[in-house]
């Protein structure tokens, strides 16, 4: 970074409360020099040595190196003067040690395997190297879809009706299946069947009556060997808006929001016949396949997926960047699909982009913004709330990592103050 780009980095910025995000950010620049980051794609299962015995992958594979590249690219213009791009395989571990590496950045989907999503997450817990990326109980969660809806529903948030087979029950009778029933009752179609972990829309069929379900869930499962999402199709609008934390850079200058950072609210336009979003494997996302929801026309829908979004946050006490999935049925109520766990962060060039970057504008932020803010919210979480960062806090002033101490000090006395106030309260309600 240069001395210009540090100084607006430290420049206050007026009209928020960013006293704690200002230190952050001087901080981070601290960290420059020293931090040594690892942005990890997906390794390939066919490449001699990447794993003992090639299996199937319950997701359908992808490498993410060239987005990895994107993100390492706006890292080091940043001012990291130490960031790596390695695949998640059986060498992971032997390459972050050789790198020493202090802090990795998940930009996977898994080698193969089962929950594959939370794969390399859990390796890095073990491991003890924190990482931008969500954890590996909500990565799962997140990446199987028929248990984040039952989450979802468990929470008041509006999912549509579902229900799921696997083929080892034998093939899938939708007239004798109770579970279908008591999900579906009479309605008769159409459904979407998809598999329950997936990317990019792929393998996702839209059936029109019940007695083609048979076939259809024998082909999603023949793909995937997994388990099938059998749902209602919804005839509506579709959409799309991004979510992360509340520490969130603009001018790369850090301040700190009261609430999870919503951005991005999409409308997804579909080619005259299309009834669900082609996947981007097959037609890149390009500034013709969406439109922004407009605050000013559309208020209604503009305010609900902002909350719903900021919602589905803190619900799933979320710690990275999802993107939700939102249509509405033919009388413009709005029902979550998914929340995507990784979402493409390809930067926009030479006219195709992805969802998350096309939302960025209108928010006011650039890609270096957006890298910059994830990797800022998640360094705040760990200084204040984790064991998992001290060797990144060595990497600091000892001045600075005082800080840091003390403020994770003073909030687990707040806390401790909070409970105390709450039992002397249940305690008195009990004597009325």
């Amino acid at each position: 970074m240069s001395l210009n780009a540090a100084a607006r980095a430290l420049r206050p910025r007026p009209n928020a409360d960013s006293s704690r995000a200002q230190i952050l950010g001087e901080h981070i620049a601290d960290l420059h020099p020293s931090l040594r980051l690892a942005v990890i794609f997906t390794g390939n299962k066919s490449t001699p040595g990447n794993v003992l015995f090639p299996a199937q992958n319950s997701r359908p594979w992808k490498s993410y190196e060239a987005v990895a590249e994107d993100i390492a690219a706006s890292l080091r213009r940043l001012g990291f003067q130490h960031v790596e791009t390695m695949p998640e395989d059986m060498r992971l571990g032997d390459r972050l040690r050789r790198d020493r590496i202090h802090m990795a950045w998940l930009n996977s989907g898994g080698i193969q395997g089962n929950n594959p999503t939370a794969h390399a997450a859990s390796s890095l817990e073990m491991l003890g190297i924190p990482y931008v990326g969500h954890d590996p109980l909500t990565a799962t969660t997140l990446d199987n879809k028929h248990v984040f809806k039952r989450e979802a529903m468990g929470t008041g948030i509006s999912t549509a009706a579902f229900t799921t087979w696997h083929m080892s029950r034998g093939a899938f009778c939708p007239e004798i299946n109770s579970q279908f029933i008591r999900a579906f009752g009479d309605y008769q179609g159409p459904f979407i069947v998809k598999p329950a972990s997936g990317r990019a829309s792929l393998h996702v069929h839209v059936v029109d009556r019940r007695h083609q379900l048979t076939a259809a869930v024998e082909q999603v499962y023949q793909e995937t060997q997994n388990v099938v999402l059998i749902e209602k199709y919804l005839s509506g609008r579709e959409f799309c808006i991004a979510v992360a934390g509340p520490i969130i850079a603009k001018d790369q200058i850090l301040f700190e929001r009261n609430s999870p950072f919503s951005f991005g609210a999409l409308e997804r336009v579909f080619d005259s016949g299309e009834r669900i979003f082609t996947s981007m494997d097959v037609k890149p996302i390009t500034g013709d396949r969406f439109k922004e929801v407009d605050q000013a026309s559309e208020p209604r829908i503009f305010k609900s997926l902002h909350k719903i979004a900021r919602d589905i946050y803190l619900e799933f006490n979320l710690r990275s960047l999802v993107r939700i999935d939102v249509r509405s049925d033919e009388n413009g109520d709005l029902y979550v699909l998914e929340a995507n766990p990784k979402p493409d962060l390809k930067s926009p060039s030479n006219g195709v982009t992805s969802l998350i970057a096309a939302g960025l504008s209108s928010a006011g932020h650039t890609y270096d913004d957006l890298i910059l803010s994830l990797l800022a919210d998640r360094l705040f979480f760990l200084f204040r709330h984790s064991g998992s960062a001290r060797h990144v806090l060595d990497l600091l002033s000892s001045e600075a990592a005082n800080y840091w101490n003390g403020n994770a000090a003073l909030h687990t006395a707040e806390n401790a103050m909070v409970d105390a106030l709450h039992a002397v309260a249940a305690q008195m309600g009990s004597h009325n």
